[in-house]
């Protein structure tokens, strides 16, 4: 499995998997948890993506029981997000969804999150949302300082756009090592509004959440990229999941696509999408039938 350095002794895995659903399974035991996670490692597959709001601020707790009185979190990275605050679990006396980058909300969210999972740290800490009412002076010493202490090995960010990330970067004195966006066929607009070239210019490697576009891409409204998805995946010999994931895999970028099912058989064919040859023509093909006409 293809690595991504963020710094010079932090990495992920180029395929990463999602947690944001692990609440949603009806077994979240600790046996059913390790065993997504063995499946992941058996394909190099070793980053584990969460954040502190996932299943209704769960979904940490849920992989810190996995990981207790063994030696997975020795194998593992881990991503978390912070900074939304949601009417629900700890913060179910919130009057309204609202975002906070304080530097109290920051340090308090990084600590539930470390005593949740049951480990001193995470190797990247990611701000969940642009807050509006971000203090770039006060979020970026935070980060700095959450850094400085080890409680979080790297910083980034997620669903920033390109001034969002100037004005947070401009206060640090840590670098945002990455970016997580939606990124599919379906939700392509990323590689043609700046999204992704600001990322490039700065060799900065993004993340992709919902690569599949949360399941919408196998819908019936997407039949003429659905074919042309069939017949690309037969003649590689897996199913259109991976070939939807290949497509973002083969752009320059250097995109890391985050993963999220319950399925144990699906997680076990993650890592599908490296079989598939994606040369231009193909990937034209797909961005054509994403678009709906041809390119210009």
């Amino acid at each position: 499995m293809e690595r991504i350095n963020l710094t010079s002794d932090v990495s992920l895995s180029r395929l990463i998997y999602g947690m944001w659903r692990i609440g949603d399974d009806a077994d979240t035991s600790t046996s059913h948890v390790q065993a997504k996670i063995e499946s992941c490692l058996s394909q190099g597959i070793t980053t584990m993506d969460q954040a502190d709001i996932y299943g209704g601020y769960e979904a940490e707790e849920i992989l810190g029981n996995a990981l207790k009185g063994t030696d997975l979190r020795e194998k593992i990275e881990i991503v978390t997000k912070c900074d939304i605050v949601a009417p629900a679990g700890r913060y179910s006396d919130a009057r309204v969804k609202y975002y906070d980058t304080s530097r109290a909300h920051l340090m308090a969210s990084v600590e539930h999150s470390l005593r949740l999972m049951g480990t001193d740290y995470v190797d990247l800490l990611l701000i969940h949302r642009p807050d509006p009412l971000m203090d770039a002076e006060e979020t970026g010493a935070a980060l700095d300082e959450i850094v400085a202490s080890g409680k979080a090995r790297s910083v980034g960010v997620s669903n920033f756009k390109l001034h969002d990330w100037t004005l947070l970067q401009s206060a640090m004195k840590t670098p945002l090592v990455t970016n997580q966006i939606e990124l599919s066929l379906l939700a392509h607009d990323g590689f043609t509004n700046g999204d992704v070239a600001y990322l490039q210019e700065r060799k900065v490697a993004p993340m992709a959440w919902s690569p599949l576009g949360g399941g919408s891409l196998f819908s019936k409204d997407n039949n003429n990229l659905l074919d042309v998805l069939k017949v690309i995946s037969e003649a590689n010999g897996v199913d259109e999941t991976a070939v939807a994931v290949a497509w973002l895999l083969a752009h320059p970028a250097r995109i890391m696509p985050v993963m999220g099912t319950n399925s144990l058989d699906r997680i076990g064919k993650i890592s599908d999408a490296l079989k598939v040859k994606m040369d231009r023509e193909t990937w034209f093909e797909l961005y054509t039938a994403a678009l709906g006409n041809e390119v210009p």
